[in-house]
C-alpha cells in the first residue's frame, strides 16, 4: 500500500487522484496489476486534460471498506482543503465489492464536491445512478460466487491431501507433489530440523529434562528461551503461541481445513471440518496425553485445594454408587474426620444412598494396596511391557530421523563447501556484503541442524532408556517413601499415577495409569528426572508437576 499527493497544476486544470487496488497475488501479476491500472489511468486522464496529483494503492479485498489506503483517500478528499476534484478508478469493482458501502461512500464523496469515475465503466445521462447501483450489485453477487468457488475448489484440494498455500505450522515445510496444468499442487513435509525441537517440547511437557519432573508451560518457555530456541522467524516463545501449537492436531498427522471462517474468525462446526492425512511427528498416545495433562492443570478444571490441601484422597475417592465425589466430614469437634458421598451429605439419601469410611482407614488401605500390589518389580515389569515394546519401536522412528538429519546436514555443508570454493577461485569477492551475510545464514543454518542431530541422537544414549536396573531402583525407592513418606510425598505421587479411589461398601477400587511409570522409571531412584523422592523441588511447581494424566483404566482391587 502507498500514496502520494502531488500538484503543479495551473488553477483551471482539473485535478485527479488515481485510486489503484488488487486483492489476490494473482491479479498483481497479471491483467489487473497495479503497474498497468496505473498506465491507463496516466493515460485516461491526459486525454481528459486532467492532472494526477495523488496516488493511493491497496492489496485488500473490497467486499468492506478496511482498508488503509481507502480511508485515506476518503478523508483527503472529504477535506476542506479538497486537494483534487475526481477519483479515477479502473472500474467499480475496484472502489467497492458491496453495494451498500458503494453507496454510503459514492455519496460522501459527492457532497464534498468530488466526482468518482471509472476507466472502463463511463456512466452518465438520467439513468446513470441506477446503472452503477445495477453494476454494484452484479460486482457484489459476482464477489459472492468467486468466494464459495474458491472455497468449494480449497475444500476438494484439501480432501485429496494437498496444501491449500497458507504458511506451514512449525515442524513443517511444503513440497512440489504434483503437476496439473500450470498449478504445482503442494503437500506437508516434515521439516527434520524444526521437528526436532517440536520433539524437545512435547518431551518437556510430558517428561521434563535430565534435572526435572514434567514442565509446565511457562516453565517450557522459559527453558527454551534461557537456552536460546526461537520460533521459526527469530522470536522468543511465548506460552500463548506454544499452547496453541501444542493443540495442533498436525502433529499427530491430522491437519484440519475449514476450522474457522477466514472473515468473521469464528470456529466452525466439526462436520464442516476437513482433515487431511500428513505425516506425523508425535505418536497419537503421546498426543493426546499431552491434551488430557494441558487440560488436567486448568485450574477451572482443577481447583488449587486438589493439590495444595492437606487431605491425601481429596478429588481422588468417589462414591461406588453414584460416581460423585467425597467429602470430608468431622465429628467429636473434628477428632474424627470421613470421606463421605457428597451427594448424600448434601442431597440426602434421595440422591444417594451414600457411605462414610474412616479417612485414616481408606487412606491406610489405598497406600497400602499400592505397596503390596503395584509397587513390586514383576508387577511394573508387566505394567511396562507395553512401553518397552514401544521403546523398541521407537528406535525405528530415531533411525528414520537421524537419517533425515544427517541428510540435512550433508545439504547445508554442500551449499557452505560450494561458497567457500567460489571465494577460494575468485568467482566471489569475500568482502562483498551480500555474500557475508549469505555465509553466516547457512553457518547458522548448519549450527541449528548440527544441534538437531546431536540432540536427537541423545535420545538415543542407554540411560536414556527403560532397564531391568532402573525398575527395580523405582520400586526400591518408592516402597520405602510410599509406606514411611511424608503425607506431602504421598499426596504428590497419588496426583501422578492415580486417577480415582471408588469406594464401594466391601471394597475399593483403585484406577491409575500405567503410561505415567515410564517417566517416574527412569529416575531409577537416583536422579530426580521425575521421581517425586525429591518432593521439596518436585513440589514447587505445582502447575507442573501435580496434576493427574489420562487413565488408560487399569484397576487394582482391594
Amino acid at each position: 500500500m502507498k500514496s502520494s499527493v502531488t500538484s503543479s497544476r495551473q488553477p483551471s486544470t482539473p485535478r485527479a487522484a488515481l485510486y489503484l487496488r488488487v486483492s489476490t497475488g494473482r491479479q498483481a501479476k497479471n491483467e489487473l496489476s497495479l503497474p498497468d491500472q496505473r498506465q491507463h489511468g496516466i493515460a485516461y486522464c491526459k486525454a481528459k486534460g486532467w492532472e494526477v496529483v495523488a496516488e493511493f494503492e491497496d492489496a485488500k479485498t473490497a467486499t468492506n471498506d478496511r482498508r488503509l489506503e481507502f480511508q485515506r483517500l476518503i478523508d483527503i478528499a472529504t477535506d476542506v482543503g479538497k486537494p483534487f476534484d475526481v477519483v479515477v478508478i479502473h472500474s467499480l469493482s475496484r472502489f467497492m465489492r458491496n453495494l451498500l458501502l458503494q453507496e454510503a461512500y459514492w455519496l460522501r464523496l459527492e457532497k464534498a464536491g468530488v466526482r468518482v469515475v471509472s476507466m472502463t465503466q463511463e456512466i452518465e445521462g438520467p439513468n446513470a445512478e441506477i446503472m452503477r447501483r445495477i453494476l454494484g450489485l452484479f460486482d457484489e453477487h459476482q464477489s459472492k460466487e468467486t468466494a464459495k468457488h474458491v472455497k468449494r475448489t480449497m475444500i476438494e484440494n484439501a480432501r485429496q491431501g494437498f496444501w491449500n498455500g497458507s504458511t506451514p505450522p512449525f515442524g513443517y515445510m511444503t513440497v512440489a507433489a504434483e503437476q496439473r496444468g500450470a498449478k504445482i499442487k503442494k503437500k506437508l513435509a516434515i521439516d527434520p530440523v524444526e521437528a526436532e525441537t517440536i520433539h524437545l517440547i512435547f518431551n518437556l511437557i510430558l517428561k521434563g529434562d535430565d534435572t526435572s519432573g514434567p514442565l509446565g508451560l511457562k516453565r517450557a518457555v522459559a527453558w527454551l528461551n534461557e537456552r536460546g530456541y526461537r520460533t521459526r522467524n527469530g522470536a522468543r516463545w511465548g506460552v500463548g503461541p506454544l499452547y496453541n501449537m501444542l493443540r495442533n492436531t498436525v502433529y499427530k498427522g491430522e491437519a484440519v481445513f475449514n476450522r474457522t471462517d477466514s472473515k468473521t474468525r469464528e470456529k466452525r462446526s466439526a462436520d464442516e471440518h476437513v482433515i487431511v492425512p500428513v505425516p506425523a511427528i508425535i505418536d497419537s498416545a503421546s498426543f493426546d496425553a499431552l491434551q488430557a495433562q494441558l487440560k488436567s492443570r486448568n485450574p477451572r478444571v482443577t481447583p488449587p485445594r486438589v493439590v495444595s490441601g492437606p487431605i491425601l484422597l481429596t478429588s481422588l475417592a468417589t462414591c461406588a454408587t453414584c460416581g460423585g465425589g467425597m467429602t470430608i466430614r468431622t465429628g467429636k469437634s473434628g477428632r474424627y474426620r470421613y470421606y463421605t458421598c457428597a451427594a448424600a451429605a448434601h442431597k440426602g439419601k434421595t440422591a444417594c444412598p451414600g457411605r462414610s469410611v474412616p479417612m485414616d482407614r481408606l487412606d491406610a488401605a489405598v497406600m497400602d494396596r499400592i505397596a503390596d500390589q503395584l509397587l513390586s518389580p514383576e508387577r511394573v515389569r508387566a505394567l511396562l511391557r507395553g512401553l518397552m515394546k514401544r521403546q523398541t519401536e521407537k528406535d525405528v522412528d530415531y533411525g528414520r530421523r537421524l537419517t533425515a538429519l544427517r541428510s540435512k546436514l550433508a545439504d547445508v555443508e554442500s551449499r557452505l563447501g560450494r561458497l567457500y570454493a567460489a571465494i577460494e577461485n575468485g568467482i566471489a569477492d569475500q568482502n562483498d556484503r551480500t555474500l557475508k551475510e549469505r555465509l553466516a545464514a547457512v553457518k547458522t543454518e548448519r549450527d541449528i541442524a548440527q544441534a538437531a542431530f546431536d540432540r536427537a541422537a541423545g535420545e538415543m544414549r542407554p540411560e536414556m532408556r527403560i532397564t531391568e536396573e532402573k525398575i527395580a531402583s523405582f520400586v526400591s525407592l518408592m516402597r520405602q517413601n510410599i509406606l514411611a513418606g511424608s503425607i506431602a510425598f504421598q499426596r504428590a505421587y497419588l496426583r501422578v499415577v492415580i486417577d480415582r479411589v471408588e469406594v464401594d461398601d466391601t471394597e475399593i477400587r483403585i484406577y491409575g495409569r500405567k503410561s505415567v511409570l515410564e517417566r517416574l522409571v527412569m529416575g531409577g531412584g537416583a536422579a530426580p528426572a521425575g521421581v517425586p523422592s525429591f518432593v521439596r523441588r518436585w513440589r514447587t511447581r505445582r502447575d507442573s508437576n501435580s496434576r493427574p494424566l489420562p487413565s488408560e483404566g487399569n484397576a487394582l482391587s482391594s
